[in-house]
């Protein structure tokens, strides 16, 4: 009886944590919609490397999250019932009732587990269903928490930067020290509940592991604090996921200014093909690059405002057959980022989100 209810427990649960998560990643969407052309600093080893925008980086957060969504949703589709299997799961007491007839017996285990909305019931069980299931849908809702992790330590980086800044209210106060702060907060929370919430599968995998013969009684003491707790901890990240998605605000004028920073390194690549299409050496062309670029990193890291690499290299005589303005104006330093967020959006998000139709518009409240 207890191992059923579990099930469609869990089974619930994950239909209810499936709705927020859609929820979050509609709003997330409409941000990455937004901002699908604003232009923004890359980063690999969160060193500056090439532009993409700010609306191709919410993407990637929302692939992560859309992966979440599939696998919460396939672990709620495919769950088996239990059903009615006895002590130790061979139906002996239930053959007895119907005095030995093993078809009434089956048709009784299909017809609970359909009274209960399961379409499926486990053909062979111990006294318990397999431990693995809990494993599997801890799994499930750890990827949750990588996923939000990730993304709010995202946030945390762009707020240092000013550039991506979270709700904030207007009476809310930053830091109980320093009254000019802005701590991300609500990140940081899901971050910490995320961290939490990734830690839970261990104590599924290994009640799974030593579970004996039909069953030991020792998992149900484990159970009763893991499986609870890691649907409360996700449906509390993804309350904080709801309002951070549908709160989200772009600083346009910081992200400018360290575009303009660090755009003339990103540059050189094209200037460089330039050069070697009018004429020039490429492995000189490279070197001339290579050697004004550490000139100039050097001026900056001693205080220097400006970023005059290109000046640089207009007055090499490299340079002298490129025309730099050209090949900044036509450089497409982003790339496909703006047309990749509308290809992601229209063919992977929208048909994604589609069962969830009626949640979407799904908001959370939350004071910090």
């Amino acid at each position: 009886m207890t191992d059923n209810a579990e099930l469609i427990l869990m089974r619930d649960g994950l239909r209810l944590l499936e709705g927020k998560l859609a929820s979050a990643i509609h709003a997330l969407g409409g941000f990455a919609k937004r901002h699908k052309d604003m232009a923004t600093l890359g980063f690999t080893h969160f060193q500056p490397a090439q532009l993409t925008t700010v609306g191709k980086r919410a993407c990637l957060w929302i692939q992560d999250l859309l992966l979440d969504l599939a696998e919460i949703s396939h672990r709620r589709a495919t769950l088996p019932f239990r059903g009615v299997k006895g002590t130790t799961g061979t139906q002996a007491s239930f053959l007895s009732l119907f005095h030995g007839d093993h078809a009434k017996v089956r048709a009784l285990d299909k017809l609970v587990a359909r009274k209960m909305g399961f379409d499926k019931v486990f053909p062979v069980t111990g006294q318990t269903y397999p431990r693995k299931i809990d494993t599997q849908i801890l799994d499930a809702l750890s990827g949750l928490g990588q996923s939000t992790h990730k993304w709010g330590t995202d946030l945390r980086l762009l707020s240092h930067r000013q550039e991506v800044d979270e709700p904030f209210e207007k009476e809310q106060v930053g830091s109980s020290a320093m009254a000019y702060k802005r701590n991300p907060m609500r990140a940081e929370r899901m971050c910490g509940l995320a961290r939490y919430l990734m830690t839970l599968p261990a104590n599924a995998a290994q009640t799974a592991a030593t579970q004996w013969l039909e069953r030991t009684l020792d998992d149900s003491v484990n159970r009763r604090l893991s499986i609870p707790q890691a649907f409360l901890a996700a449906d509390a990240v993804l309350r904080i996921a709801q309002n951070l998605a549908g709160g989200l605000v772009a600083n346009p004028d910081v992200i400018r200014r360290e575009v303009d920073r660090y755009l003339p390194y990103m540059a050189t690549e094209n200037l460089l093909m330039a050069a070697v299409a009018a004429g020039g050496d490429r492995q000189e062309v490279h070197e001339v690059i290579r050697r004004h670029s550490h000139e100039v990193t050097q001026a900056l890291k001693q205080g220097s405002l400006k970023n005059d690499l290109l000046e640089r290299l207009g007055t090499d005589p490299a340079f002298t057959r490129v025309d730099i303005a050209k090949v900044m104006a036509e450089g497409a330093f982003t790339g496909r980022a703006a047309e990749q967020v509308d290809e992601f959006l229209a063919e992977e998000v929208e048909p994604a989100l589609a069962p969830y139709r009626a949640q979407l518009g799904q908001t959370a409240e939350l004071h910090v």
